[in-house]
């Protein structure tokens, strides 16, 4: 065994798939104090799902839950996470886990905000290769995705086939039409774009045009 996350990383490649722990999210909640012993969960549709215990010596947060893979035994996992602070320029101090994470015989020690569940530990997305959804996008999803952004903004519903809401109250005509033409414009270069790829994996379907 080489430690956390040695060997082939996790099954799971994203971010988004992943439980995980946000270090911004924990100290305002106080789990990072020094003597805290109290728990972590996570939820759906305000259902739990997942729940883990920790403790803070306010160096180090260990994390003590069980884990299951693969359909195999259910392992009890504690994992020890060290915890630093840097100064912020208007004062105060930020905190930061330092990822322990040993892949391939190397140690990561990055210091993260959050650290994932891609298999046993909670590591950095680094130690798991893990990516992030968008960065999986085609151009015309992303552009789709900001036009959709821009319509919900307006107080209007996503998709192409849904109406531009009217102006909001107290916005100005110049800043609304501005809105309304960037909408127009993300989903025309989008459509054309889905066109554009359609025809190239599907040439015959110029036929029907």
């Amino acid at each position: 065994m080489g430690g956390y996350g040695s060997g082939r990383p996790g099954w799971k490649s994203k971010v988004e798939d992943c439980r995980s722990l946000d270090v911004n999210r924990l100290h305002r909640a106080g789990c990072l104090a020094p003597g805290y012993s109290g728990g972590w969960q996570w939820t759906r549709d305000g259902e739990r799902v997942a729940n883990i215990s920790m403790h803070s010596t306010g160096q180090t947060l260990t994390l003590e839950y069980r884990v299951q893979q693969n359909g195999g035994d259910w392992q009890s996992i504690q994992q020890p996470i060290p915890l630093v602070s840097t100064p912020c320029g208007f004062g105060g101090s930020r905190q930061w886990f330092l990822c322990p994470g040993v892949v391939n015989g190397k140690r990561c020690g990055r210091r993260v905000a959050k650290l994932h569940a891609g298999g046993a530990y909670f590591l950095c997305r680094h130690c798991y290769q893990l990516g992030y959804a968008s960065q999986c996008e085609r151009e015309f999803d992303r552009l789709l995705r900001r036009a959709n952004k821009l319509r919900t903004a307006l107080g209007g519903e996503p998709g192409t086939g849904s109406l531009i809401a009217c102006k909001p109250k107290g916005r100005h005509w110049k800043t609304y039409d501005a809105t309304v033409a960037e909408i127009l414009q993300l989903e025309e270069k989008a459509n054309r774009l889905f066109m554009a790829a359609y025809l190239h994996r599907c040439p015959e379907i110029s036929l029907f045009l």
